[in-house]
């Protein structure tokens, strides 16, 4: 850049600055107001000490959990244990006609042997390595199944981390998911939740953190609710415990 269009540059600049100024004056006088030109001090940040202490135990979390995940049109059940929420699974993809299930690589998954309770329906596990043909199989998949990492009541929300082995794309293409949440999972807050991964090394954070809060919701602009548009239309929350 030669000396002529730096000057230029540089002229152009101050006049925008002063036209700004010029504005900000304006505005300021016509509110009746001192202009302000320091930044404002915020002596509070975050939220404040007592929300920090709401606390529910695990009970009330859970029926506040399902009251919220309700409101936003999910189905929610409870069971005594992991064989009871199989049990379930089996005869809902019965009862749905369900052709193709794809679910999570995760160790409670692999433990439950689902595939031994639908053995006249395809069940796929996610695999790393290969990506193109799962993610072809979640498109066209009924039902998906995965084990939620956490349940946040205050916001009737399921927290799922994805990896090479969880891919989020098991909770986001089947038209129907299934998604497992141990009692013992369960937090009050949204915060507490968030506080797992605060200062975790980089190697060992998820490649996504995804909360799920009911069915897929899209809205145009002329307000007309349409459910399952971008992700799936009905969703199951399986407490166990």
């Amino acid at each position: 850049m030669n000396e002529a269009d730096r000057e230029v540059l540089l002229r152009l600049e101050k006049e925008s600055r002063s036209k700004q100024e010029r504005f900000m004056q304006q505005i300021a006088d016509r509110l009746g107001r001192q202009r302000v030109t320091e930044k404002p001090e915020h002596p509070f940040k975050g939220a404040p000490p007592e929300w920090h202490r709401y606390a529910l135990d695990q009970e009330e979390q859970i029926a506040l959990f399902s009251d919220n995940w309700k409101k936003a049109g999910g189905h929610v059940f409870r069971f005594p244990h992991l064989e009871a929420a199989k049990q379930f699974i089996a005869e809902k993809a019965e009862e749905l006609r369900a052709h193709a299930i794809i679910r999570q690589n995760q160790p409670e998954l692999n433990a439950l042997g689902l595939e031994s309770a639908m053995p006249d329906v395809e069940v796929v596990v996610w695999q790393t390595g290969q990506t193109e043909d799962v993610l072809r199989y979640a498109a066209g998949a009924d039902i998906g199944i995965t084990m939620a990492d956490y349940g946040v009541a205050y916001t009737g929300s399921l927290v799922c981390t994805s990896s090479g082995d969880q891919g989020r794309s098991v909770s986001l293409l089947p038209a129907v998911v299934m998604a497992i949440l141990p009692a013992e999972r369960m937090s009050t807050r949204l915060g507490e939740v968030l506080a797992h991964f605060d200062g975790r090394p980089r190697a060992e954070f998820p490649a996504g953190i995804h909360f799920i809060s009911g069915p897929s919701r899209s809205a145009d602009i002329e307000n007309d609710l349409t459910i399952g548009v971008h992700g799936p239309g009905v969703v199951f929350a399986l407490i166990v415990g």
